[in-house]
């Protein structure tokens, strides 16, 4: 094959050419314009150097044989070699001329050049495959462009080395993958590791960071017991990616749960936590619901900091949705935030979820909590069963772009022998001297209809007294004694109308009182009192029972 003719339709050939005819037809109309510098007088003005060849006068074999970078010509629809210059063949060995690159030239085939060889083949246009590893274990940028002379066509390929750029990309992806495990590590001990397990509620939860590609949010839920048969449930969504924001996540899990034990109301929690996020970082924000579950009411109450709003499927299948009241992010602050409550009656369902549930980025973000209502209409089974199919239906995938954390709780609707296990018993106390012994002929009535064994129940009956006579003492009506069992405890609770709450403290031995909550703190397993939302109090102690 003639390659002095196929080298004369290489790209810029021709540009070239026109370029060197302008060149030296310039001298020649400057010579005839008037005032013109003589061509003697110029080649006097001028260094003695010899001329600079044009490009088209190189030697095209010569010069593609001195380039660094791999070059091969073939030619006709099977691709024979026409060419491959020495770095080429330094690189490959020896290829045979004439023959098909399919078997001249077999590095090809591996790195899948051939198609794109047909493609430039038949439209006639450059195409280009970027850093692929050659067999001989360094990568190579390839370019083919098409080179055309009459009916003859053929490809130059053109294989620049970028080895050394891969290998850097290659470790900023390592370290890319170390920070992103880093902060998957760091993020899933932060969260719980075991959800405690409420007497009255059943509880699932699922957490999954983003894709490969996707740094690592801020995303937390926790499950907290408050005592008295109430729990706390949380989730919240630190804006922003990476180790940061996982750091900042978990200041704001462990100050939850400090806050917790305050039992305060929703909102007072919220309002806590703006102050604190402000404190750990003025930049930084996060949304947040933090609610209580009651038993005895029936309803999740709860509050929200720019958190998306908690749904609730009940018994019938009916999804609500609690959309009211919700203030600004946390960290924002001059907000203050206010609490709102939802049905969570026996046989209910709710879901509390972080924004990579149902935000995509060609969807607006109503159009994917909706859908997820659809979803939870037709969930049934297990908490865990309805928290696998609600990731599945929002198409959540280990690609995904977002951190997802969901969080499932149920109220079961016992029915049979387990409705046996989870009794209320209340008594309205109006006061005067006759309160005391009627609370403790109540609770001791209660207390055997339940088949609690002799010391359970005089145990029971001991801590009901105290609690009444400490609220007959320092409260004001209305009172209330309420008598609760679960298959776990028994929780024993007196409520009334002053907000000052007890505390323990050692009695002098001349003293006639203080030593009420200091007996009912020693034989209860747990005790504890809260505000009331209605502006009183409520003192409780819960023994656990003995395992049958």
């Amino acid at each position: 094959m003639n390659f002095t003719r196929w080298s004369a339709r290489l790209p810029g050939t021709q540009r070239r050419a026109a370029a060197r005819t302008d060149h030296t037809a310039a001298p020649d109309r400057q010579a005839e314009a008037p005032g013109a510098v003589p061509a003697a007088r110029a080649e006097q003005l001028t260094d003695e150097h010899a001329p600079v060849p044009a490009v088209d006068e190189l030697p095209v074999r010569e010069v593609l044989d001195r380039v660094p970078a791999l070059v091969a010509l073939v030619h006709g629809p099977d691709h024979r070699v026409a060419y491959i210059n020495d770095a080429y063949v330094t690189a490959f060995g020896v290829r045979p001329l004439g023959e098909p690159a399919r078997e001249s030239l077999p590095e090809l085939d591996e790195l899948g050049l051939l198609p794109l060889l047909d493609q430039v083949l038949r439209s006639r246009k450059p195409r280009t495959l970027k850093s692929r590893k050659a067999p001989d274990g360094r990568s190579y940028t390839f370019t083919c462009t098409p080179v055309t002379e009459g009916e003859n066509a053929g490809v130059l390929v053109f294989a620049t080395d970028v080895t050394d750029h891969a290998e850097a990309a290659e470790r900023l992806r390592a370290s890319e993958r170390r920070q992103r495990e880093t902060a998957v590590t760091l993020q899933r001990s932060l969260l719980p590791q075991e959800l405690e397990e409420p007497d009255d509620l059943r509880i699932a939860a699922t957490y999954q960071p983003g894709g490969t590609e996707a740094a690592v949010g801020g995303d937390w839920y926790d499950v907290i017991t408050l005592g008295g048969g109430r729990t706390a449930l949380v989730i919240g969504d630190v804006m922003g990616r990476g180790v940061r924001a996982a750091a900042v996540m978990g200041q704001l899990r462990t100050a939850v749960r400090a806050y917790a034990r305050l039992d305060l109301p929703p909102h007072e929690v919220l309002q806590l936590l703006d102050g604190l996020a402000t404190e750990i970082d003025a930049n930084q924000i996060a949304t947040c619901v933090y609610a209580i579950h009651d038993p005895n009411e029936g309803r999740l109450v709860y509050a929200s900091a720019g958190h998306l709003p908690i749904l609730v499927r009940d018994e019938s299948g009916v999804v609500l949705r609690a959309d009211e009241p919700t203030g600004p992010p946390l960290g924002t602050g001059g907000w203050m935030h206010a609490s709102g409550s939802i049905p969570l009656g026996p046989g209910s369902t709710a879901v509390l979820y972080t924004d990579g549930l149902v935000e995509r980025r060609n969807e607006d973000l109503d159009e994917g909590i909706a859908a997820l209502e659809r979803a939870l209409s037709g969930a049934t089974g297990t908490p865990q069963v309805v928290c696998d199919r609600l990731v599945r239906s929002a198409g959540v995938t280990a690609d995904h772009d977002d951190d997802v954390a969901v969080l499932v709780l149920q109220h079961p609707a016992r029915t049979g022998p387990d409705s046996d296990l989870f009794r209320n018993a209340a008594l309205e106390l109006l006061g005067g001297i006759e309160a005391a012994p009627r609370a403790r002929a109540f609770a001791s009535g209660v207390l055997t209809s339940w088949r609690f064994p002799t010391e359970l129940h005089d145990l029971g009956v001991l801590a009901a007294s105290e609690l009444v006579a400490n609220s007959l003492q320092h409260g004001t009506p209305p009172m209330r004694l309420r008598l609760r069992r679960t298959d776990r405890r028994l929780i024993i609770e007196v409520t009334d109308g002053d907000d000052h709450l007890p505390r323990r403290r050692r009695a002098e031995p001349g003293d006639e009182s203080g030593r009420g909550i200091a007996i009912v703190a020693t034989i209860a397993s747990n005790w504890g009192s809260r505000r009331t939302p209605g502006g009183g109090k409520a003192v409780w102690c819960e023994f656990v029972l003995p395992k049958t």
